[in-house]
Formats: structure tokens, C-alpha cells, sequence
């Protein structure tokens, strides 16, 4: 399935002769991608400004998508608004190559229509610039994994009474010290 519809560039009459440049910028309209299990919203679609150079056996895509997206934060689960600025970098071939195994990332062979779908591309250049690792912001503190407040808005003082009890517990290995007396007297 298809991150985004299809967005069509068709070549006829833009690069006929090796060198030819070819420089196409649009807009995808999508309201939401998917990447795992994470959901995120596009705010105004995944633009893209792209040049596609004729290389004489085919076409080097090249360029450049933006979007602001939101997600849901990883530690808080508030929304994690973000920039994304993926590079695009694809060669779409004239002809079926003789070797296709020399091509290790694989190939696209332009059809006989001369067109081209920059959809997957795009979609890739959005999936690799979105974060694993999703944060409404760099020193997000997350939520108390006791009493689930938002550590980023409120204190809560589980952690220090967790400590103390902890310390006054037998199961701390120090705990066979805290009735150790020292007798004066031994001088």
C-alpha cells in the first residue's frame, strides 16, 4: 500500500538529450502518514522541489521534500511537533539493465508512456527524516512511571520517597548496617 497517491511526471518534451535538466516542484495533499505504529499528521501535505537530470541510460532524481508534522511524544504522550526536510536521491532507468544484480539498491525502469511516480520517493524522504525516537522536546522529562504525572508541568516527589523506602527496606544490601553500634568504651 501506498504512503501517498501518486504524483506523475511525465518526461516528454523535457529530456531528450543527455545533460537536460528538468526541475519540478509540487505539493503531495496528504493529511496523515503512518511510520510503524506511529500515526502523524501533516499540517499542509509533504512539498516537494526536485530536478531530474537525463543521464544518458536515465534519470537522476534529485531534491528536496518539506513538511511539519505531529506525532505523539515517546516520554509524555503530548504532541511532538516537527520539521521534516528529507533529501530525495533516485535513478530511474531508460531500459532494463543487462546486469541487474550490478544495481545493489535496486532499479526502476522508466515504461514506454516516459512518465515517472515520485510518490515512493517522497514517502521515503519523509520516513527516513522523521525521528525513531519522537520528542515534544529535546529535555522532555516524560511521565512518573508511579503516578503517571507529566513531569514536563509537575513535581511529584515519588521518586525521593521511593529512595527513602528503599533505604530503610531489608532488601537494600545495606540494610544489615543501619543497627551497627560503635562501642566508645574500646579504648
Amino acid at each position: 500500500m501506498a504512503l501517498f497517491d501518486p504524483v506523475v511526471v511525465a518526461l516528454a518534451d523535457h529530456l531528450e538529450n543527455p545533460g537536460d535538466s528538468y526541475a519540478v516542484a509540487g505539493k503531495v495533499d496528504a493529511s496523515s502518514y503512518t511510520m510503524g505504529e506511529k500515526e502523524f499528521t501533516l499540517e499542509d501535505g509533504v512539498s516537494y522541489d526536485v530536478v531530474l537530470t537525463h543521464t544518458g541510460d536515465g534519470v537522476l532524481v534529485s531534491g528536496i521534500v518539506r513538511a511539519q508534522a505531529t506525532g505523539t511524544c515517546d516520554l509524555c504522550l503530548d504532541p511532538a511537533h516537527l520539521d521534516i526536510a528529507g533529501e530525495i536521491q533516485e535513478y530511474y532507468l531508460f531500459d532494463e539493465p543487462d546486469d541487474p544484480d550490478a544495481f545493489e539498491d535496486g532499479f526502476e525502469v522508466i515504461g514506454p508512456t516516459r512518465e515517472i511516480d515520485l510518490a515512493e520517493p517522497i514517502a521515503d524522504a519523509v520516513i527516513m527524516d522523521t525521528p525513531f525516537v519522537v520528542l515534544c522536546k529535546p529535555d522532555c522529562k516524560g511521565l512518573c512511571p508511579t503516578c503517571g504525572a507529566n513531569l514536563n508541568r509537575e513535581q511529584c516527589d515519588c521518586a525521593e520517597r521511593a529512595a527513602e523506602e528503599h533505604a530503610a527496606s531489608d532488601d537494600n544490601p545495606f540494610a544489615v548496617l543501619k543497627n551497627l553500634t560503635f562501642d566508645e568504651d574500646d579504648e
